[in-house]
């Protein structure tokens, strides 16, 4: 009987030596999730580069905080919730490269916030596996330094659809709410009709299944996003439904139109595909969007057989609902649109790869592991291939803004000045000049103003070699410049 004592006391000891050894339960996990978003940071610094210059969107949206440049003319569909989070860099320095630190490490580290709220739900393994799916993605990669949108609607969703999950299965606690009041937020604050798509399936389950205080929190996330962007419509549209108008005008008219050519297209290395000619890319750059939706209903198998069908069902609605606008409503693509779809479906996706490569007793397929891990490897030399590509190109195009403005300041096109007519926004930016249209999408003065305005400052009309100029600026002198007419007004 004694040593029977013993012993119980023993296991005991050891079962308690064990509890106070083992990790607590919020820190499970978080050194790999930490790695991955360390590794992402990297890359985007090393394949990408700080050096690259500021694209056209970038402009619009870092000129409004900027206090070295003019800002450009913020038209109907943006929103200032990606000139806010530039803020803390470009209202007191210039530098584009600390610029692109700043964004990578602070994509890095959203990156590892957007995986931590899913903890519960899923397994480790399976969070840095669709982290990584998500992280590898040329678009990922080449946006996720870039003052940009779209990459921040995606880590929005991934917080707001994890913790809307573990609302349920925590019992609300406080800071699960306040993860989802933040996802809902961040996404309208970036675009506030992203946010409305993405939101949809889980503020309709929430109604029905009468969970109030999820969703009270989440429409109280969304509509804290969305105040500035509502009351800049009153203010400077003519009210909210003139500013979605105008918002659908600029954006072609959103209707019933398939861009899911265009989207395949894109998926080259094109930022913009508007208008989308040309031939599709390489099967091999493309095979893996074809196999997205069958990994997705694989993971969705995979959690109806384990009895977790919601936290699988949920993501991919959302992920359904934030596609639809960008594959059935407008009539042009790009990559970075769909990047909240890609980021909710990487987690369904990365747990049925772990299916395929894991039998339910926890032992390696001795076919699949290698077959999958050989995938995965042709599928991360795709990207970078495309990355690589799509880098080299647009460093080209922005040193050839660059090279312009040069030559603009040599004909005497010098700060302060105002640039119209092609690609106005960007050299303007370039140039130090203001930017101007007298029709358009980006109409912002009148040709009154325009004549004005070179009756004291220098101002260059901008036209492709070969097209007609604006007609005030007919009779003024041109010069060639690359591939652009430049006409410059006579002098004040």
């Amino acid at each position: 009987m004694p040593d029977g004592a013993n012993s119980i006391l023993v296991r005991r000891r050891r079962r308690d030596q064990a509890a106070t050894t083992r990790a607590p339960r919020g820190q499970r996990g978080t050194p790999s999730l930490a790695a991955l978003a360390a590794v992402f940071a990297l890359a985007q610094l090393v394949l990408v580069r700080p050096v690259l210059g500021l694209g056209w969107d970038e402009i619009v949206y870092v000129s409004q905080v900027t206090t070295h440049h003019p800002a450009a003319f913020f038209s109907a569909p943006r929103s200032r919730g990606v000139s806010l989070l530039v803020a803390p860099v470009a209202s007191w320095s210039a530098s584009v490269p600390l610029l692109r630190v700043y964004l990578a490490l602070l994509s890095g580290l959203a990156l590892y916030l957007a995986l931590r709220a899913w903890r519960g739900l899923f397994p480790t393994r399976v969070l840095v596996v669709a982290g990584a799916l998500f992280a590898s993605l040329w678009v990922t990669l080449f946006y996720g330094p870039q003052a940009m949108p779209n990459y921040w609607v995606a880590i929005g969703a991934l917080i707001g659809v994890g913790c809307f999950l573990r609302a349920r299965a925590e019992r609300c606690s406080s800071r699960v709410l306040w993860g989802l009041a933040a996802g809902g937020a961040l996404m309208a604050w970036m675009r506030p009709t992203d946010a409305v798509y993405v939101a949809v399936p889980l503020l309709v389950l929430a109604l029905v299944r009468r969970h109030w205080r999820p969703l009270l929190v989440l429409a109280a996330g969304l509509a804290a996003g969305a105040v500035p962007w509502v009351i800049e419509a009153y203010l400077s549209h003519g009210g909210l439904g003139a500013r979605l108008a105008e918002a659908s005008r600029i954006q072609g008219g959103l209707g019933w139109q398939i861009a899911v050519d265009d989207q395949l297209r894109s998926l080259g290395g094109r930022a913009l595909c508007r208008p989308c000619t040309g031939s599709m890319p390489s099967p091999l750059v493309t095979v893996w969007w074809f196999a997205l939706p069958v990994l997705a209903v694989l993971g969705l198998v995979v959690a109806a057989r384990a009895r977790r069908l919601e936290r699988t069902l949920v993501p991919l609605a959302c992920a359904t609902t934030a596609a639809l606008p960008y594959l059935f409503m407008i009539g042009y693509a790009a990559p970075r649109f769909l990047q909240p779809t890609y980021a909710l479906l990487a987690i369904p996706v990365a747990d049925a790869l772990w299916h395929l490569v894991r039998s339910p007793g926890g032992a390696w397929r001795p076919v699949a592991a290698p077959l999958v891990a050989l995938a995965l490897a042709g599928h991360l030399a795709a990207q970078l291939a495309v990355l690589d590509g799509a880098v080299s190109r647009n460093t080209e195009s922005r040193r050839d803004w660059a090279r312009t403005a040069d030559t603009l300041h040599r004909l005497g096109v010098r700060p302060p000045c105002l640039l119209t007519g092609h690609e106005a926004i960007p050299l303007a930016y370039y140039a130090g000049c203001s930017s101007g249209a007298t029709s358009g999408n980006n109409e912002n003065m009148t040709v009154a103003g325009v004549l004005r305005t070179a009756d004291r400052l220098p101002v260059a009309h901008l036209a492709a070699a070969g097209d007609a100029p604006a007609r005030y600026a007919r009779s003024w002198p041109v010069h060639r410049i690359s591939d652009l007419d430049v006409r410059v007004a006579p002098g004040p």
